[in-house]
């Protein structure tokens, strides 16, 4: 007997079809892609992507379950529609001090879980140190992990107490030659002596008092999360012989010490009182507060988590926080969400109902929107071969620059490409808008940071094409002819490669950067087809040759430093080039440690070119949206991160009132939303 799942959506998808085929006159003749009759009332159909692994928003990280997850959750802060920047949420206002260590949340009063229950600081304390939870496994605990101790608590890390005195050896007694700073922050060839207790105790104070407590009283633990940093080693035994093996210093200072297993509740995250919230940072965050939106962060029920274990987001158990509440999941075929009458912004919300259809075969998705089944699709739906053939002159295509970029990895530490001249060569020789000419969507992207949708961030001079200058490099680093002009024969091309992983999009991108490279500089660069699980072992333990393609970055958050930070980390990450600077972590942590963001902003630019000097990328593209939506649909914008804000959409039926061509992006007015019952 056929699945009845199956059959339900497979009858759905041939009757949409057939539906399609009637339309085709009427799409022919319009200015807009299939059919455009809005359906009755304030119903939203959208297509999101894959069948959300989890509705818990902590257990999942993927855009298909963000889209679904703000509709049913609330964080502190939202999204804006346009420009992803944090705007009020549950938490009405804020306060960031002078170094961006300390985040004062104020909660509104009025703020409800979908059940009726009062949504406090607790909760968020309580959502919060589950997502560190280690047993959670939670992907996008890093996230999170500039919170103080949150890191040392999700990875099982443990504090290092002598017992004899109970005191807790410091992270600066065990800091490496060289990196230890006296009381003026200048760098000492000694680790500096471990604090007594009074002199911890003055400077605590000093910190506390420069601080000022107008945003959140001091309180006992408040007082614990500014006093030093305490050391911490690995809670298990295996794991300590592994860190001691690598520093034998570590090992000698923590010979008779008891470790304590860091717990959630030391955690920098405290509720002051049942409306302020206050999030204590390891290090300067000004990025933070762009995190705060995401599902990660936002507000989970405690006695409905507890209570139903892992079937707490079933439709009959779910309690949820956000301007929808669950009413119906039906696996593979339709999640359907409806208004919660106790959301705190209730009056605001536009729509009834939200059905979201979990589908990914793009030509099967467009004929739905086409025969006017769906009102809107996610990013990069529209096939390659769509677009060619003039839907993105269509008024309904969204084409606006991602919070993405792609790029390239090189293996810095393997000749030729250890030396910079090559790198910057290899940079040079690529001509970034025929590239993106021919992917079709993909804008070209000289920097490494993409450019134009961070608003106030100055992006320094990226690489253009510039054959001449590529060519004067590599002559310069040795292959070169008698005449001392560059000789493509003297370029080693046995000890370089293209690799990447196996997709018909980086072939293609690999097939063009290639026939770039031939042309420009005789050099013919062999490419290797890798498939995606050997490609990443490959690329994190530096085992390619040359360079690694197929690499990209979605920005976590809109701020410069979501990119940057990829190479702060020598071993591990995504870096995954062999390229560290302690320069340029010095430039970055110089950078967030300002508290003026045009300040803060111009230093992230000089760093990003200071990067761009050192190429260890080949960069590339930055990715566009690629969607489509309804003239009818409005408050839909198609801002970075394909991600909306659900509360400040509906469905217009005046056709005076639709919109004519992609939403205008550069204006900051929402009040009309608003204003809309």
């Amino acid at each position: 007997m056929p699945d009845s799942k199956a059959v339900r959506v497979v009858a759905f998808v041939l009757s949409a079809a057939l539906l399609a085929a009637s339309c085709t006159t009427q799409a022919k003749k319009s200015e807009f892609f299939g059919k455009i009759d809005p359906p009755a009332g304030q119903v939203l159909r959208y297509i999101t992507g894959s069948e959300p692994e989890s509705l818990d928003p902590q257990m999942s990280s993927g855009q298909p379950e963000a889209r679904i997850d703000m509709a049913l959750y609330d964080g502190l802060a939202e999204y804006h529609p346009k420009t992803m920047e944090p705007i009020p949420a549950i938490a009405e206002r804020w306060v960031i001090d002078e170094d961006a260590t300390e985040f004062v949340f104020f909660l509104r009063h009025d703020a409800k879980f979908s059940n009726g229950d009062p949504i406090t600081a607790q909760d968020f304390v309580y959502t919060i140190r589950r997502g560190f939870r280690p047993e959670l496994a939670a992907r996008a605990a890093y996230l999170g992990y500039d919170i103080q101790y949150a890191e040392a608590y999700n990875s099982l890390g443990a504090f290092v107490r002598d017992p004899q005195t109970g005191r807790f050896l410091l992270a600066s007694e065990a800091a490496p030659a060289g990196e230890a700073k006296n009381a003026g922050g200048e760098a000492t060839t000694q680790p500096a002596a471990p604090p007594t207790e009074a002199e911890q105790e003055a400077e605590l104070r000093k910190e506390l008092s420069r601080k000022g407590e107008e945003a959140a009283p001091d309180t006992p633990f408040h007082h614990f999360m500014h006093s030093p940093a305490r050391l911490v080693v690995p809670a298990d035994e295996k794991g300590r012989e592994k860190t001691f093996k690598a520093d034998p210093k570590l090992q000698a200072l923590v010979a008779g010490k008891e470790f304590v297993p860091v717990r959630a509740e030391d955690i920098g995250v405290e509720a002051v009182d049942d409306y302020t919230l206050r999030i204590t940072m390891r290090q300067p965050a000004p990025y933070f507060l762009g995190l705060v939106p995401h599902q990660f962060f936002r507000v989970v029920p405690q006695k409905v988590v507890e209570r139903y274990g892992v079937n707490w987001t079933k439709p009959e158990n779910f309690v949820g926080s956000g301007p929808f509440k669950l009413q119906e999941h039906r696996p593979y075929n339709n999640l359907t969400v409806v208004r919660n009458p106790y959301y705190w912004d209730a009056k605001n919300v536009h729509l009834d109902q939200i059905v979201f259809y979990p589908l990914e075969d793009q030509t099967t998705m467009m004929n739905l929107y086409k025969a006017g089944e769906v009102d809107a699709t996610y990013n990069h739906t529209v096939p390659a071969s769509w677009l060619k053939s003039g839907v993105r002159f269509m008024k309904d295509y969204m084409d606006a620059p991602e919070n993405g970029s792609n790029y390239w990895q090189i293996n810095t530490t393997k000749p030729p490409m250890d030396d910079k001249r090559v790198r910057r060569a290899f940079n040079l020789a690529v001509d970034r808008k025929a590239l993106g000419d021919y992917r079709v969507v993909s804008k070209p992207n000289s920097s490494f940071v993409p450019e134009g949708i961070l608003h106030g961030y100055p992006s320094p001079p990226g690489y253009t094409l510039n054959v001449e200058e590529a060519k004067r490099l590599l002559a310069e680093a040795g292959f070169k002819d008698a005449s001392g002009n560059f000789d493509p024969k003297k370029f080693p091309v046995d000890q370089v490669e293209i690799a990447y992983n196996t997709s018909e999009s980086n072939r293609q991108i690999a097939e063009f950067v290639q026939a770039q490279w031939k042309q420009n500089l005789g050099v013919t660069i062999p490419l290797r087809n890798v498939e995606w699980k050997t490609f990443q072992d490959m690329r994190s333990k530096l085992q390619y040759k040359g360079f690694a393609g197929g690499a990209g970055w979605s920005g976590d958050y809109m701020d410069p430093f979501t990119y940057l930070s990829l190479f702060t980390t020598k071993e591990g990450g995504d870096n995954m080039t062999g390229w560290y600077d302690p320069k340029f972590v010095r430039m970055l942590d110089e950078a967030n440690r300002q508290p003026e963001q045009a300040v803060r902003y111009q230093m992230l630019s000089k760093a990003e070119a200071y990067l761009l000097d050192a190429a260890p990328v080949i960069t590339l593209l930055k990715p566009a949206t690629s969607w489509m939506k309804k003239p009818y649909v409005k408050g839909m914008y198609p801002n970075p991160g394909t991600l909306h804000a659900w509360k400040y959409i509906y469905i217009e039926h005046d056709q005076a009132k639709w919109d004519q061509q992609m939403p205008d992006m550069t204006t900051d007015e929402l009040a009309a939303v608003a204003a809309k019952e």
